[in-house]
């Protein structure tokens, strides 16, 4: 067997550059193993990351949370969402002995007031077939729902638990999700003649203590809503990893789910 010449060694490249673009002498020294890296985090809008660590995780078959007693729990989607968003959730929660129901709505896209309608129908309908009730999951805007249809109805409603919804500012989010407000609100004023940016009373219960327990599970990572948005002085707030899109796939929030909803009944 012949062999040739060991290779010459390729001289690192360097991609570090100084503030003016440059690269300045010492960084054209400095070894490339001793280069800062910095984190990239792809976006992720179906939260692959987040489901795929929650079927290997054993809450998902109800280990690690408290066995459900039966208790009702009604899902709300989350802005552009609808009850498909939310059937992992809806479908685990059944699992662990929880009376699970979906909200009914296909897309969250309606002014708050009539969705509101909606949600008040089916808070109804859940506490008839029950006779107790409801605690409320939102998600994102579903959140936001969740706690004034408490604020409105706190004869129907066990507790709040919002997921990444921007309770202390609904209108401080990314830009991306400024510009589908935009769009989703001319649509509101054109077909309801409702602005979605003009409901005054829905704000107002929106900033009024909480009348039944609630609690806000955030993530410092949302690209959503600024996460700093989701905490409020007089509601408990919870953190976990991952993305805004994941929480409602994310293991750590059920895991939070699990033993908030477990939590003794308040009384009435």
């Amino acid at each position: 067997m012949v062999s040739g010449p060991a290779p010459t060694a390729l001289p690192a490249i360097r991609v570090q550059v100084g503030t003016d673009g440059a690269c300045t002498p010492a960084e054209q020294q400095r070894p490339v193993d001793h280069l800062p890296s910095h984190a990239v985090r792809l976006w992720d809008p179906l939260a692959i990351r987040e489901f795929s660590a929650l079927v290997r995780d054993p809450v998902f078959r109800g280990r690690g949370v408290p066995v459900g007693d039966g208790r009702p729990v009604l899902l709300i989607p989350g802005f552009l969402a609808g009850d498909w968003t939310l059937r992992v959730m809806d479908a685990w929660l059944k699992r662990i002995g929880y009376r699970s129901y979906l909200s009914g709505i296909l897309f969250n896209v309606q002014h708050s007031e009539r969705m509101l309608a909606g949600l008040r129908r089916k808070l109804t309908q859940v506490q008839k077939e029950t006779g107790l009730r409801a605690s409320l999951i939102g998600h994102s805007r579903g959140g936001l729902l969740g706690k004034v249809l408490a604020q409105r109805r706190p004869q129907s409603v066990e507790q709040v638990i919002a997921l990444g919804a921007p309770l202390a500012d609904w209108t401080d989010l990314a830009a991306v999700t400024h510009h589908a407000v935009g769009v989703v609100t001319t649509a509101n004023e054109l077909v309801f003649g409702r602005r979605l940016n003009s409901e005054g009373r829905f704000t107002y219960d929106l900033k009024l203590p909480p009348s039944v327990p609630t609690t806000s599970i955030y993530t410092k990572t949302d690209d959503v809503v600024n996460y700093r948005s989701c905490l409020r002085p007089d509601i408990p707030a919870l953190p976990v990893w991952g993305s805004h899109n994941g929480l409602v796939v994310n293991p750590e929030v059920f895991r939070l789910v699990g033993r908030l909803l477990a939590r003794p009944r308040r009384q009435a």
